[in-house]
């Protein structure tokens, strides 16, 4: 870890002008070479649709006109596109916000962006971006993003933008700006520059696999004055270069967990009115202590007598805990509509949002607490970082990198998990974007402590074939699939995006070209707690290939494995499954008399180091039928970069096992 200067979280009632001296280290504006444009690629990276020639960055605390402390955020990139699938570099997005009360906010000055291409008679033009181009989108209450996208694009071009991000200084006192090295193309030149007064100290921290190649640290005598205090600041430029793209790839967490950054959290921050210091980093009894008084937060979990009346009837019949947490969970579930907002603190309240039934995560889950608790069922929050958001350092106390909310119900000697914001997940299971990691457990009468997000429950799925062949080469019978746990989850939640069974029976057999589905059924649909049943009466033209009498037929037709989904020769990061996943077919086919398996599918088995998992063929056969299952198990939720040759190899073995066609020939 890198020491660095830090800054702090505070409003201050008087502040005075700064006057600072600057040491821009940018790169120059507008200077375009004719080498640029006729780059045809990247020689260290011949695959890039795109490549950053140059960016710089730098943030500063200063005390702007308006004598507030604010963070200035100075960004200019150049990037040269090579060809179409490089346009979407020239989009840009930028997060905002505003206070609540909408008395603070970000400020976007300065934007100009500037595309330069060569014409048809090779003459070098240029296309300087409208600033009445560029338009923000209200996400929230207190978010917003500014998005812009530079003209003229053609194949070739070069495209190079600048602005200043103007951020509240409460908006971010916590966390100086960040910087990231790696984005998903490559850069050939990326530096970063960060001027801290003394009054701010931090710790920074460098992510990723990759290496600085440049890291300097100047003293700016003076540099910043409030309150009748000045400081010297710290001139702090990184660098790195000839930085290769962040390739993602599937079964991942957020890039942001893997891709080189660095990143800033405060240590100590000293009121330059006061002389008073302020802890940065502190103790989770401090943190737990604000939490029970905010108003968004402690204070929306005091409300369980608003939901006393309100739950009677709906646990009415309930004999034990366990029952009264089911009928609760299930009721509330139902009563809300999520408004799409995600965060762990509530804006509207949960009152307000059981009212009008709609909320936040936060104003649906901090509910059902309350509601829980008021039914007698000891019930407690957990703060949580969704897998996009990132995982949370545990290493010290810090409540600003949750950004959700859910319920731990204490029932007996177990614990569940309880999301009410996505009416179709059952009691006791969390929605995949809530398992990453771990969580932080907070109640009113008791210190928060760590939660394990590891979850009990599997993707499981299980196809039972029974078919039977006829001397046209038809195959009829019956195809049976029990889906348990997310797999249940997932396919319920597939089924519902259709207005009907039909409509989503009728999609399911576009998908399956030589079939004919002659009569469906699906059981338990809205029994969440129960496995998903569907049974397809079902018709297979095997076809004859051979004008023979001979038929062929695979059967995987319904989850084939088409292409591995592991390519990298080297994966530097862990492959999340998610949840433990098991798959299992079973095909029972009776033969027409005379007829045989020619060349039978050999039995086959592959195990993962480590008890990873396995997979498994297996085929019998009498004289008038057979026998064929095959069972795909991933015994882990997570797999270490040190696996994923194994696991790569795993999955390439049973593609080629699900290649192989079953002929069915007259003997």
């Amino acid at each position: 870890m890198i020491q660095i200067m830090k800054k702090t979280l505070l409003t201050f009632a008087a502040l005075i002008c700064l006057c600072r001296i600057v040491f821009a280290q940018d790169f120059p504006y507008g200077h375009i070479s004719t080498d640029e444009l006729k780059m045809p690629k990247y020689a260290n990276d011949t695959s890039a649709h795109a490549v950053v020639l140059n960016e710089y960055g730098r943030s500063e605390i200063a005390v702007a006109n308006d004598d507030d402390i604010k963070l200035r955020f100075e960004y200019h990139v150049k990037i040269k596109i090579f060809d179409a699938r490089g346009f979407d570099e020239a989009t840009k997005e930028i997060e905002l916000r505003n206070s609540t009360d909408k008395t603070a906010q970000d400020d976007i000055e300065k934007l100009t962006g500037t595309t330069y291409f060569v014409d048809g008679s090779g003459a070098i033009k240029q296309a300087d971006f409208d600033p009445s181009k560029e338009y923000i989108t209200r996400n929230y209450k207190e978010k917003s993003t500014l998005k812009f996208t530079m003209p003229a694009l053609t194949p070739g071009c070069v495209i190079e933008y600048k602005y200043i991000l103007v951020r509240p200084i409460s908006f971010c006192l916590d966390h100086f700006q960040p910087w990231e090295f790696q984005s998903d193309i490559p850069k050939m030149f990326s530096k970063y520059e960060a001027v801290i007064p003394g009054h701010f100290n931090y710790n920074a921290a460098l992510h990723g696999f990759l290496k600085l190649t440049e890291s300097k640290a100047d003293v700016l005598r003076a540099c910043f004055s409030a309150g009748g205090s000045s400081s010297d600041c710290s001139d702090l430029v990184y660098g790195m270069t000839n930085v290769p793209a962040f390739a993602e790839e599937e079964f991942m967490t957020s890039a942001k967990n893997y891709r080189s950054s660095i990143t800033f959290d405060l240590v100590e921050f000293t009121n330059p009115y006061t002389g008073a210091k302020f802890k940065g980093t502190k103790e989770w009894r401090d943190i737990d202590y604000n939490l029970k008084d905010d108003y968004s937060f402690g204070s929306e979990l005091k409300k369980a007598s608003y939901f006393k009346d309100r739950m009677v009837p709906v646990i009415a019949g309930q004999s034990d805990d366990l029952g009264k947490a089911k009928a609760v969970y299930a009721y509330m579930q139902q009563h809300y509509k999520w408004n799409d907002y995600v965060g762990a603190y509530s804006y509207d309240g949960v009152k307000k949002a059981f009212d009008t039934h709609s909320g936040s995560i936060a104003d649906i889950n901090l509910g059902l607490i309350d509601a829980l608790n008021s039914a007698g069922i000891n019930t407690e929050a957990v703060l949580v970082s969704t897998r996009e958001n990132g995982f949370v350092n545990d290493l010290y106390p810090a409540v600003n990198e949750f950004n959700y909310v859910i319920a731990k119900a204490n029932i007996g000697d177990k614990s569940y998990f309880l999301d009410a914001t996505d009416r179709m997940l059952p009691f006791g299971m969390l929605p995949f974007q809530c398992l990453n990691d771990k969580g932080r457990a907070f109640s009113l009468d008791k210190p928060s402590y760590w939660v394990d997000l590891n979850p009990s429950q599997k993707r499981v799925s299980t196809t039972m074939l029974d078919l039977t062949l006829a001397e046209d080469g038809k195959l009829k019978g019956t195809i049976t699939r029990y889906s348990f746990g997310y797999e249940a989850y997932e396919t319920r939640v597939a089924i519902k995006k259709f207005t009907t069974q039909d409509e989503y029976v009728a999609d399911f057999g576009t998908q399956l070209p030589k079939v004919k589905i002659l009569k469906a059924e699906i059981a338990d649909l809205d029994s969440l707690d129960k496995p998903l049943t569907e049974k397809y009466e079902v018709e297979i033209n095997a076809g004859d290939k051979t004008g023979s009498g001979s038929y062929s037929f695979n059967p995987f037709f319904l989850s084939k494995i088409a292409t591995n989904p592991f390519k990298m020769a080297q994966r530097t990061y862990p492959v999340d499954m998610e949840v433990l996943n098991e798959y299992r077919t079973v095909l029972t086919v009776h033969l027409p008399a005379g007829y045989s398996v020619d060349s039978p599918p050999q039995n086959a088995s592959e195990v993962l180091p480590n008890k990873g998992g396995r997979f498994l063929t297996e085929f019998s056969a009498d004289d008038n039928s057979f026998t064929f299952s095959h069972i795909i198990q991933l015994t882990k939720p997570v797999y270490q970069p040190e696996e994923y040759p194994y696991l790569k190899d795993f999955y390439n073995k049973i593609i080629l096992s699900e290649k192989a066609e079953m002929v069915f020939k007259k003997k």
